[in-house]
Protein backbone atom coordinates (compact mmCIF):
# COMPACT_ATOMS: atom_id res chain seq x y z
CA UNK A 1 0.00 0.00 0.00
CA UNK A 2 0.94 3.40 -0.24
CA UNK A 3 1.33 5.67 3.13
CA UNK A 4 1.18 8.87 2.68
CA UNK A 5 3.36 10.87 5.37
CA UNK A 6 4.22 14.52 6.50
CA UNK A 7 7.14 15.98 8.39
CA UNK A 8 7.23 15.21 11.95
CA UNK A 9 5.10 18.42 14.00
CA UNK A 10 7.66 18.34 16.79
CA UNK A 11 11.00 17.24 15.89
CA UNK A 12 13.22 16.14 18.98
CA UNK A 13 15.24 18.96 20.09
CA UNK A 14 19.18 19.08 18.81
CA UNK A 15 20.94 16.24 20.44
CA UNK A 16 22.87 17.07 23.59
CA UNK A 17 26.81 17.16 23.51
CA UNK A 18 27.61 14.79 26.04
CA UNK A 19 30.88 14.78 27.40
CA UNK A 20 32.74 11.24 27.97
CA UNK A 21 33.06 11.77 31.68
CA UNK A 22 29.56 11.08 32.09
CA UNK A 23 29.32 7.59 30.72
CA UNK A 24 27.83 5.18 32.80
CA UNK A 25 26.88 7.70 35.33
CA UNK A 26 24.31 5.32 36.79
CA UNK A 27 25.86 1.30 36.95
CA UNK A 28 22.92 -0.40 37.70
CA UNK A 29 21.16 1.30 34.72
CA UNK A 30 24.04 0.89 32.40
CA UNK A 31 24.39 -2.96 33.19
CA UNK A 32 20.30 -3.06 32.26
CA UNK A 33 20.71 -1.09 28.99
CA UNK A 34 23.70 -3.66 27.50
CA UNK A 35 21.46 -6.27 28.53
CA UNK A 36 18.32 -4.61 26.34
CA UNK A 37 20.77 -3.63 23.81
CA UNK A 38 22.09 -7.33 22.46
CA UNK A 39 19.28 -7.66 19.88
CA UNK A 40 20.87 -5.89 16.81
CA UNK A 41 18.23 -4.32 13.59
CA UNK A 42 19.62 -3.08 10.40
CA UNK A 43 20.10 0.64 9.44
CA UNK A 44 17.89 3.18 10.44
CA UNK A 45 16.39 1.12 13.52
CA UNK A 46 19.87 0.52 14.77
CA UNK A 47 20.88 4.24 14.90
CA UNK A 48 17.82 5.47 16.74
CA UNK A 49 18.54 2.19 19.42
CA UNK A 50 22.68 3.38 19.36
CA UNK A 51 21.40 6.98 20.59
CA UNK A 52 19.20 5.96 22.90
CA UNK A 53 21.45 3.70 24.42
CA UNK A 54 23.92 6.57 24.23
CA UNK A 55 21.27 9.20 26.18
CA UNK A 56 20.51 6.34 28.90
CA UNK A 57 24.33 5.57 29.28
CA UNK A 58 24.71 9.35 30.73
CA UNK A 59 21.33 9.33 32.67
CA UNK A 60 20.27 8.08 36.00
CA UNK A 61 17.46 6.43 37.70
CA UNK A 62 15.12 9.21 39.24
CA UNK A 63 15.34 9.21 42.95
CA UNK A 64 12.55 11.05 45.61
CA UNK A 65 14.96 14.08 45.25
CA UNK A 66 13.80 14.48 41.59
CA UNK A 67 10.25 16.70 41.96
CA UNK A 68 8.39 14.64 39.27
CA UNK A 69 9.17 11.17 41.58
CA UNK A 70 9.17 12.36 45.15
CA UNK A 71 6.61 9.61 46.18
CA UNK A 72 7.60 6.95 44.05
CA UNK A 73 10.92 5.49 44.84
CA UNK A 74 12.21 3.16 41.88
CA UNK A 75 15.16 2.42 43.89
CA UNK A 76 14.06 -1.27 44.85
CA UNK A 77 14.31 -1.76 40.94
CA UNK A 78 18.54 -1.87 41.81
CA UNK A 79 17.44 -5.25 43.98
CA UNK A 80 17.22 -7.26 41.07
CA UNK A 81 19.44 -8.17 38.24
CA UNK A 82 16.55 -8.38 35.22
CA UNK A 83 17.54 -10.26 31.81
CA UNK A 84 16.22 -9.99 28.73
CA UNK A 85 13.94 -13.20 27.76
CA UNK A 86 12.58 -14.02 24.23
CA UNK A 87 10.97 -17.02 24.88
CA UNK A 88 7.45 -16.69 23.45
CA UNK A 89 6.23 -20.48 23.47
CA UNK A 90 2.28 -19.73 24.89
CA UNK A 91 0.06 -21.83 23.18
CA UNK A 92 -3.25 -20.92 21.74
CA UNK A 93 -5.11 -22.95 24.17
CA UNK A 94 -3.73 -21.93 27.12
CA UNK A 95 -3.41 -18.22 26.24
CA UNK A 96 -3.97 -16.23 29.43
CA UNK A 97 -6.24 -13.33 27.43
CA UNK A 98 -9.82 -12.80 26.36
CA UNK A 99 -10.36 -12.18 22.81
CA UNK A 100 -12.55 -9.03 22.21
CA UNK A 101 -12.12 -8.32 18.39
CA UNK A 102 -11.37 -10.30 15.28
CA UNK A 103 -8.36 -8.08 14.85
CA UNK A 104 -5.19 -8.06 17.39
CA UNK A 105 -1.66 -8.20 18.00
CA UNK A 106 -0.02 -10.16 20.64
CA UNK A 107 3.32 -9.96 21.57
CA UNK A 108 5.38 -12.43 24.37
CA UNK A 109 8.18 -10.92 26.13
CA UNK A 110 7.95 -8.09 23.33
CA UNK A 111 8.31 -10.46 20.55
CA UNK A 112 5.50 -10.72 18.16
CA UNK A 113 3.17 -14.40 18.00
CA UNK A 114 1.67 -14.31 14.99
CA UNK A 115 -0.01 -18.07 16.39
CA UNK A 116 -1.97 -15.84 19.24
CA UNK A 117 -2.86 -12.78 16.84
CA UNK A 118 -5.37 -12.42 14.11
CA UNK A 119 -5.78 -9.50 11.40
CA UNK A 120 -9.62 -10.14 10.30
CA UNK A 121 -11.13 -8.30 7.33
CA UNK A 122 -9.99 -4.52 7.30
CA UNK A 123 -10.52 -1.36 4.92
CA UNK A 124 -8.20 -0.52 2.41
CA UNK A 125 -5.61 1.54 3.71
CA UNK A 126 -5.52 0.04 7.47
CA UNK A 127 -1.50 -1.16 8.28
CA UNK A 128 -1.98 -3.07 11.42
CA UNK A 129 1.24 -5.18 11.83
CA UNK A 130 4.59 -5.42 13.78
CA UNK A 131 7.33 -3.41 12.14
CA UNK A 132 9.31 -6.44 11.31
CA UNK A 133 6.57 -7.70 9.12
CA UNK A 134 6.30 -4.59 7.17
CA UNK A 135 7.15 -4.02 3.55
CA UNK A 136 10.67 -2.05 3.05
CA UNK A 137 8.81 0.65 1.55
CA UNK A 138 6.42 1.14 5.17
CA UNK A 139 8.99 0.34 7.47
CA UNK A 140 10.92 3.37 5.80
CA UNK A 141 7.98 5.71 6.33
CA UNK A 142 7.12 4.39 9.82
CA UNK A 143 10.87 6.38 10.91
CA UNK A 144 9.61 9.71 10.18
CA UNK A 145 7.07 8.78 13.56
CA UNK A 146 8.77 6.25 15.73
CA UNK A 147 10.45 7.79 18.48
CA UNK A 148 9.56 11.87 16.96
CA UNK A 149 7.28 11.94 19.90
CA UNK A 150 7.86 14.88 22.73
CA UNK A 151 9.62 13.58 25.88
CA UNK A 152 11.86 10.42 23.74
CA UNK A 153 14.62 11.81 26.16
CA UNK A 154 13.28 11.19 29.23
CA UNK A 155 14.94 7.89 30.99
CA UNK A 156 12.69 5.19 30.90
CA UNK A 157 11.73 5.74 27.43
CA UNK A 158 14.96 5.84 26.19
CA UNK A 159 15.66 2.44 27.83
CA UNK A 160 12.58 1.14 25.73
CA UNK A 161 13.97 2.86 22.64
CA UNK A 162 17.37 1.24 23.03
CA UNK A 163 16.00 -1.97 23.52
CA UNK A 164 13.73 -1.93 20.95
CA UNK A 165 13.30 -5.08 18.14
CA UNK A 166 9.80 -4.86 17.10
CA UNK A 167 6.60 -2.46 17.45
CA UNK A 168 3.08 -2.44 17.16
CA UNK A 169 2.34 -0.35 14.29
CA UNK A 170 -1.34 0.95 13.44
CA UNK A 171 -1.40 3.20 10.24
CA UNK A 172 -4.51 4.12 9.15
CA UNK A 173 -4.80 6.45 6.04
CA UNK A 174 -7.07 9.42 4.94
CA UNK A 175 -10.36 9.43 5.94
CA UNK A 176 -10.75 5.21 7.21
CA UNK A 177 -12.64 4.51 9.51
CA UNK A 178 -12.28 1.55 11.83
CA UNK A 179 -15.81 0.03 13.12
CA UNK A 180 -14.29 -3.14 14.92
CA UNK A 181 -11.47 -2.16 18.00
CA UNK A 182 -8.21 -3.01 17.51
CA UNK A 183 -6.63 -5.68 20.40
CA UNK A 184 -3.43 -5.45 21.35
CA UNK A 185 -1.99 -7.53 23.80
CA UNK A 186 1.53 -7.22 25.48
CA UNK A 187 2.48 -10.41 27.59
CA UNK A 188 5.51 -11.08 30.38
CA UNK A 189 6.45 -14.47 31.10
CA UNK A 190 9.02 -15.40 33.55
CA UNK A 191 10.59 -13.76 36.70
CA UNK A 192 13.09 -11.49 37.19
CA UNK A 193 12.86 -10.14 33.27
CA UNK A 194 12.35 -7.30 31.31
CA UNK A 195 9.93 -6.47 29.25
CA UNK A 196 9.46 -3.26 26.82
CA UNK A 197 6.45 -3.20 24.30
CA UNK A 198 7.06 -0.29 22.06
CA UNK A 199 3.83 0.83 20.19
CA UNK A 200 3.29 3.65 17.06
CA UNK A 201 -0.27 4.47 16.44
CA UNK A 202 -0.73 6.80 13.13
CA UNK A 203 -4.07 8.28 12.57
CA UNK A 204 -4.16 10.27 9.22
CA UNK A 205 -6.67 13.08 8.56
CA UNK A 206 -9.76 12.07 8.73
CA UNK A 207 -9.75 8.56 9.74
CA UNK A 208 -10.99 6.76 13.18
CA UNK A 209 -10.17 3.71 15.07
CA UNK A 210 -10.82 2.14 18.62
CA UNK A 211 -8.04 0.69 19.98
CA UNK A 212 -7.69 -1.35 23.45
CA UNK A 213 -3.94 -1.50 25.23
CA UNK A 214 -3.44 -4.40 27.66
CA UNK A 215 -0.55 -5.50 29.71
CA UNK A 216 -1.25 -8.97 31.64
CA UNK A 217 1.04 -11.87 33.28
CA UNK A 218 1.05 -15.46 31.80
CA UNK A 219 1.11 -17.07 35.01
CA UNK A 220 -2.37 -18.53 36.91
CA UNK A 221 -3.55 -15.54 39.58
CA UNK A 222 -1.62 -17.80 42.54
CA UNK A 223 1.83 -17.87 40.24
CA UNK A 224 1.77 -13.63 39.51
CA UNK A 225 1.97 -13.42 43.23
CA UNK A 226 5.64 -14.58 43.00
CA UNK A 227 6.34 -12.99 39.13
CA UNK A 228 8.77 -10.50 39.71
CA UNK A 229 9.82 -8.38 36.53
CA UNK A 230 10.04 -5.26 34.92
CA UNK A 231 7.69 -4.17 32.47
CA UNK A 232 8.66 -1.03 29.94
CA UNK A 233 5.92 0.21 28.00
CA UNK A 234 5.93 3.02 25.30
CA UNK A 235 3.26 3.87 23.42
CA UNK A 236 3.20 7.17 20.15
CA UNK A 237 0.49 7.98 19.12
CA UNK A 238 -0.32 10.51 16.25
CA UNK A 239 -3.62 11.79 15.82
CA UNK A 240 -3.86 14.58 12.50
CA UNK A 241 -6.39 16.95 11.46
CA UNK A 242 -10.27 15.79 11.93
CA UNK A 243 -9.18 12.30 13.08
CA UNK A 244 -10.25 10.88 16.12
CA UNK A 245 -8.69 7.95 18.54
CA UNK A 246 -10.75 6.08 21.33
CA UNK A 247 -7.64 4.30 23.47
CA UNK A 248 -8.51 2.24 26.05
CA UNK A 249 -5.53 1.20 28.64
CA UNK A 250 -5.47 -1.80 30.54
CA UNK A 251 -2.88 -2.84 32.90
CA UNK A 252 -2.92 -6.26 35.07
CA UNK A 253 0.52 -7.13 35.62
CA UNK A 254 1.78 -9.08 38.44
CA UNK A 255 1.48 -7.79 41.80
CA UNK A 256 5.03 -8.02 42.96
CA UNK A 257 6.02 -6.81 39.57
CA UNK A 258 7.18 -3.08 38.10
CA UNK A 259 5.24 -1.09 35.56
CA UNK A 260 6.15 1.98 33.80
CA UNK A 261 4.41 3.28 31.11
CA UNK A 262 4.70 6.44 28.55
CA UNK A 263 1.80 7.26 26.86
CA UNK A 264 2.87 9.98 24.17
CA UNK A 265 -0.33 12.23 22.32
CA UNK A 266 0.05 14.50 19.71
CA UNK A 267 -3.07 15.72 18.54
CA UNK A 268 -3.21 17.81 15.17
CA UNK A 269 -6.12 20.94 14.42
CA UNK A 270 -9.86 19.41 15.04
CA UNK A 271 -8.29 16.01 16.66
CA UNK A 272 -10.06 13.80 18.85
CA UNK A 273 -8.39 11.76 21.21
CA UNK A 274 -9.95 9.69 25.01
CA UNK A 275 -8.00 7.72 27.02
CA UNK A 276 -9.73 5.56 29.02
CA UNK A 277 -6.94 4.30 31.70
CA UNK A 278 -7.34 1.35 33.98
CA UNK A 279 -5.09 0.67 36.25
CA UNK A 280 -5.33 -2.72 38.71
CA UNK A 281 -1.68 -4.66 38.73
CA UNK A 282 2.07 -4.04 39.56
CA UNK A 283 3.69 -3.54 43.10
CA UNK A 284 4.88 -0.62 41.62
CA UNK A 285 3.06 1.20 38.65
CA UNK A 286 3.41 4.24 36.55
CA UNK A 287 1.65 6.23 33.92
CA UNK A 288 3.24 8.89 32.27
CA UNK A 289 0.59 10.45 29.96
CA UNK A 290 1.45 13.46 27.75
CA UNK A 291 -0.40 15.41 25.31
CA UNK A 292 0.54 17.80 23.23
CA UNK A 293 -1.81 19.96 20.96
CA UNK A 294 -0.06 21.02 17.60
CA UNK A 295 -3.56 22.51 16.40
CA UNK A 296 -6.63 24.53 17.44
CA UNK A 297 -9.93 23.58 18.48
CA UNK A 298 -8.69 19.87 19.68
CA UNK A 299 -10.63 17.65 22.02
CA UNK A 300 -9.24 15.42 24.51
CA UNK A 301 -10.85 13.29 27.31
CA UNK A 302 -8.98 11.47 29.83
CA UNK A 303 -10.22 8.69 32.15
CA UNK A 304 -8.55 6.72 34.68
CA UNK A 305 -9.36 4.45 37.60
CA UNK A 306 -6.90 2.80 39.70
CA UNK A 307 -7.54 0.05 41.69
CA UNK A 308 -4.95 -0.77 44.45
CA UNK A 309 -4.88 -2.96 47.36
CA UNK A 310 -2.37 -4.56 49.81
CA UNK A 311 1.28 -2.64 49.36
CA UNK A 312 0.72 -1.81 46.03
CA UNK A 313 2.20 1.78 44.38
CA UNK A 314 0.42 3.72 41.45
CA UNK A 315 1.38 6.69 39.91
CA UNK A 316 0.01 8.52 37.25
CA UNK A 317 1.69 11.53 36.35
CA UNK A 318 -0.29 13.73 33.07
CA UNK A 319 0.75 16.52 31.24
CA UNK A 320 -1.20 18.59 28.91
CA UNK A 321 -0.22 21.32 27.01
CA UNK A 322 -2.43 23.55 24.82
CA UNK A 323 -0.72 25.76 22.84
CA UNK A 324 -3.63 27.09 20.50
CA UNK A 325 -6.57 28.54 21.00
CA UNK A 326 -10.23 26.91 20.96
CA UNK A 327 -9.16 23.73 22.51
CA UNK A 328 -11.39 22.10 24.91
CA UNK A 329 -10.46 18.91 27.60
CA UNK A 330 -11.89 17.31 30.36
CA UNK A 331 -9.73 15.03 32.56
CA UNK A 332 -11.48 12.56 35.69
CA UNK A 333 -8.72 10.28 37.33
CA UNK A 334 -10.36 8.12 40.03
CA UNK A 335 -8.68 6.05 42.83
CA UNK A 336 -9.81 2.75 45.06
CA UNK A 337 -7.45 2.28 47.39
CA UNK A 338 -7.38 -0.13 50.07
CA UNK A 339 -5.34 -1.83 52.89
CA UNK A 340 -1.73 0.03 52.98
CA UNK A 341 -1.92 1.05 49.28
CA UNK A 342 -0.33 4.27 47.79
CA UNK A 343 -1.98 6.41 45.15
CA UNK A 344 -0.36 9.06 43.51
CA UNK A 345 -1.60 11.53 40.96
CA UNK A 346 0.02 14.56 39.72
CA UNK A 347 -1.95 16.30 36.49
CA UNK A 348 -1.01 19.42 34.65
CA UNK A 349 -2.49 21.64 32.10
CA UNK A 350 -0.53 24.09 30.43
CA UNK A 351 -2.49 27.25 28.80
CA UNK A 352 0.11 29.41 27.56
CA UNK A 353 -0.88 33.37 25.93
CA UNK A 354 -2.03 31.77 22.78
CA UNK A 355 -4.42 28.97 23.83
CA UNK A 356 -7.48 31.96 24.28
CA UNK A 357 -10.85 30.44 24.36
CA UNK A 358 -9.45 27.32 25.90
CA UNK A 359 -12.29 24.66 28.05
CA UNK A 360 -10.01 22.40 30.13
CA UNK A 361 -11.33 20.94 33.54
CA UNK A 362 -9.60 18.32 35.50
CA UNK A 363 -10.96 16.03 39.06
CA UNK A 364 -9.22 13.79 40.48
CA UNK A 365 -11.53 11.80 43.32
CA UNK A 366 -10.44 9.03 45.50
CA UNK A 367 -12.04 6.24 47.75
CA UNK A 368 -10.07 5.27 50.96
CA UNK A 369 -11.22 2.29 52.10
CA UNK A 370 -8.88 1.51 55.06
CA UNK A 371 -7.21 4.12 57.70
CA UNK A 372 -4.00 2.57 56.24
CA UNK A 373 -4.68 3.92 52.69
CA UNK A 374 -3.14 6.68 51.66
CA UNK A 375 -2.79 9.52 48.83
CA UNK A 376 -0.86 12.35 46.97
CA UNK A 377 -2.67 14.35 44.85
CA UNK A 378 -1.52 17.66 43.18
CA UNK A 379 -3.80 18.64 39.86
CA UNK A 380 -1.81 21.77 38.84
CA UNK A 381 -3.27 24.23 36.36
CA UNK A 382 -0.68 26.91 34.96
CA UNK A 383 -2.69 29.46 32.63
CA UNK A 384 -1.15 32.42 31.27
CA UNK A 385 -4.20 33.22 28.70
CA UNK A 386 -6.73 35.49 30.20
CA UNK A 387 -10.15 34.35 28.08
CA UNK A 388 -10.43 31.08 29.22
CA UNK A 389 -13.31 28.93 31.08
CA UNK A 390 -10.28 26.45 33.84
CA UNK A 391 -11.07 24.32 36.85
CA UNK A 392 -9.59 21.85 38.57
CA UNK A 393 -9.84 19.57 42.27
CA UNK A 394 -9.31 16.75 44.20
CA UNK A 395 -11.75 14.85 46.63
CA UNK A 396 -10.56 12.34 49.22
CA UNK A 397 -13.66 10.40 50.89
CA UNK A 398 -13.84 7.42 52.57
CA UNK A 399 -17.60 4.83 52.63
CA UNK A 400 -19.97 6.99 54.40
CA UNK A 401 -21.90 5.18 57.12
CA UNK A 402 -24.87 6.85 57.04
CA UNK A 403 -24.79 5.49 53.27
CA UNK A 404 -24.43 2.25 54.38
CA UNK A 405 -26.58 2.31 56.89
CA UNK A 406 -29.53 3.49 54.15
CA UNK A 407 -28.90 0.24 52.39
CA UNK A 408 -28.98 -1.89 55.05
CA UNK A 409 -32.22 -0.11 56.33
CA UNK A 410 -33.61 -1.61 52.64
CA UNK A 411 -32.52 -4.79 53.71
CA UNK A 412 -28.71 -5.32 51.64
CA UNK A 413 -26.09 -6.61 54.52
CA UNK A 414 -23.32 -4.68 55.42
CA UNK A 415 -20.90 -6.44 52.60
CA UNK A 416 -23.14 -6.25 49.85
CA UNK A 417 -23.36 -2.29 50.48
CA UNK A 418 -19.85 -1.60 50.97
CA UNK A 419 -20.15 -3.40 46.81
CA UNK A 420 -22.48 -1.51 45.99
CA UNK A 421 -20.81 1.76 46.44
CA UNK A 422 -17.66 0.84 45.37
CA UNK A 423 -18.66 -0.24 41.99
CA UNK A 424 -20.94 3.07 41.59
CA UNK A 425 -17.64 4.87 42.43
CA UNK A 426 -16.16 2.58 39.51
CA UNK A 427 -18.91 2.70 37.12
CA UNK A 428 -18.70 6.46 35.91
CA UNK A 429 -15.21 5.29 34.43
CA UNK A 430 -15.71 2.03 33.34
CA UNK A 431 -19.11 3.01 31.61
CA UNK A 432 -16.97 5.09 29.18
CA UNK A 433 -15.68 2.09 27.61
CA UNK A 434 -16.89 1.79 24.04
CA UNK A 435 -16.41 -2.41 24.05
CA UNK A 436 -19.20 -4.09 26.34
CA UNK A 437 -17.22 -7.03 26.69
CA UNK A 438 -14.27 -5.42 28.17
CA UNK A 439 -16.61 -3.18 30.48
CA UNK A 440 -18.10 -6.20 31.85
CA UNK A 441 -15.16 -8.29 32.48
CA UNK A 442 -14.12 -4.84 34.25
CA UNK A 443 -17.22 -4.89 36.20
CA UNK A 444 -16.71 -8.23 37.43
CA UNK A 445 -12.88 -7.02 38.47
CA UNK A 446 -14.75 -4.54 40.81
CA UNK A 447 -16.81 -6.93 42.15
CA UNK A 448 -14.36 -9.24 43.77
CA UNK A 449 -12.43 -6.66 45.40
Amino acid sequence: MNIEVSPSPIPNSTEASLSTALLNKDADLSRLVEKVSTVKSKGWLQELKDNAANWVRHSTLPTKNDEEWRFTDVSALRQFDFNLETNNSISPDSAPFTAISDTRLVFVNGVFVKELSAIADLPEGVVVSNLASLPELDGELVKEYLTQAEGAREVFTALNTAGMSDVAVIWLSRNVVVETPIHLVFITAGNQIISQPRCLIVAKTGSEVTLVEEFINSGTEKEQDKEIYLNNAVTEIWVDENAGVNHTRIERDSVEAFHIGKTAVTQARNSRYTCNAITLGGKLSRHNLEILQTGEQTETTLNGLTIITGNQLSDTHSALALNYPHSNSNQLQKNIIADKAHGVFNGKIFVPKPAQLTDASQLNRNLLLSPQARVDTKPQLEITADNVKCAHGATVSQLEDDEIFYLQSRGVDENSARHLLINAFAAEIINKIPVPSLRQNLTQTVNRF
